[in-house]
């Protein structure tokens, strides 16, 4: 993968549909195009320094996990002689780093599977001794293993922060027995992903799926289990109580908590040792994952 990738700031002519703070989509008529840029964001602000190739490999991620997942998605194609001619002129910025996919009516829900007590549900945990609905046992520490793997919806939000719901309130948003199958099918597939990341050696803590209608039939859409959306740990390293070990921005939230930084945008620049550090978090991930040994330049 080399080290300089063509900037992604915009596609001349192709209509922007949406820009978070990893991803951008374009509006191709029937289709979209999902872009993976090299930003990186922390505390909600988005850094200055891009992580060179970092796109690449979290796009090479979801395609192996809708590969290895089985289930229905919307994916078309994430190869560039595939896309429509309009796009053809910028192959060497897309190749790698982009999905075309089918157009879906989208659930306002994202879906979240719970394997570990960490993040949101730790406090939530320490405030009720509930996470989302769910009584969990007393004397849980930050990083626990749950009795049983659990399903923590959110009320999509596209303009603030998702906000975590009950059960009861994902089924008045997208109805009961829609909730039911997403919860179903949430937990189902984050048990065949921690499988496989267990027998690499890797604990899936917890992980986000979003879902839509693609001609009548619920389908898995956005990004699938990448180090942006889930918590992925080294097993030989695990120890409830502590923070653990990860495979993503730890790097990154780490330095800009040393910093006399008051979290709010513009995030400062990040030093050379952080960006290798963190894409070598990346890179490890996708080595032990996918099985190998680089992604595609």
């Amino acid at each position: 993968m080399s080290a300089q990738t063509p900037s992604i700031d915009v596609l001349p002519g192709i209509p922007l549909k949406a820009r978070g703070k990893v991803r951008d989509i374009y509006d191709l008529g029937d289709t979209l195009l999902l872009v993976a840029t090299d930003r990186i964001s922390a505390f909600d602000a988005v850094s200055p320094t891009p992580i060179p190739g970092k796109g690449i490999l979290l796009t090479q991620m979801s395609l192996f996990w809708f590969e290895h997942l089985g289930f229905p998605h919307h994916l078309l194609s994430s190869h560039v002689e595939d896309f429509p001619a309009i796009l053809h002129p910028f192959a060497q910025t897309l190749r790698g780093r982009s999905m075309l996919v089918r157009k879906a009516m989208r659930f306002d829900v994202e879906c979240v599977a719970r394997g570990y007590l960490v993040g949101s549900g730790w406090k939530d945990y320490q405030r009720t001794g509930s996470v989302c609905g769910h009584r969990l046992p007393t004397g849980l520490q930050d990083g626990s293993q749950l009795p049983h793997p659990i399903f923590t919806p959110a009320a999509k939000n596209d303009i603030g922060h998702d906000e975590n719901v009950d059960r009861e309130t994902a089924g008045r948003i997208c109805g009961p027995q829609i909730a039911q199958y997403l919860e179903e099918s949430t937990l189902d597939l984050y048990a065949k992903a921690a499988a496989h990341a267990r027998s690499v050696g890797i604990i899936l803590a917890d992980t986000k799926f979003e879902f839509g209608l693609i001609d009548g039939r619920v389908s898995l859409i956005d990004e699938v289990l990448t180090p942006d959306s889930w918590r992925f740990w080294p097993a030989d390293s695990y120890a409830p109580g502590k923070a653990q070990p990860s495979f993503d921005k730890q790097f990154v939230r780490d330095h800009y908590e040393s910093l006399a930084w008051d979290k709010n945008p513009p995030a400062p620049a990040l030093p050379a040792e952080v960006v290798e550090k963190t894409l070598e978090k990346y890179r490890e991930a996708y080595r032990r994952l996918t099985g190998q040994s680089s992604a595609p330049a």
